[in-house]
């Protein structure tokens, strides 16, 4: 497996050379299943079967290459037991998803009322 260095601030990342904070969490969280795996974690420590479990039809490999990426950036961390967790770093990111989770609800349940 060939883990790819994460995006880093102050660095060129996928779209931008300008190596801007937002850009760099944008080009991270935008690879694939990226976010899943952090919204998984939100509850607390998961192993690895258990988390693939739970992002349905996401591959081993995919897995531990984000795993590895995530946890480079500082975002998730592994547990004495060998569980994959959410640092405080990311942590905070998930509190500051909590604003898209309810817009999503409301997008959700508006879409539903206009196609009764």
């Amino acid at each position: 497996m060939t883990t790819r260095r994460p995006p880093a601030p102050g660095a060129p990342v996928r779209g931008s050379r300008t190596g801007r904070p937002v850009m760099a969490a944008l080009d991270l969280l935008g690879r694939r299943w990226a976010l899943r795996i952090l919204w998984e974690l939100r509850d607390g420590p998961l192993g690895a079967r258990a988390l693939r479990a739970r992002c349905d039809t996401m591959s081993s490999s995919v897995l531990y290459e984000r795993l590895a990426e995530l946890t480079a950036a500082g975002l998730v961390t592994r547990t004495d037991g060998g569980d994959y967790d959410l640092t405080d770093l990311g942590r905070s990111l998930g509190e500051a998803l909590g604003p898209l989770d309810d817009w999503a609800r409301t997008w959700a349940h508006t879409r539903a009322e206009r196609s009764r």
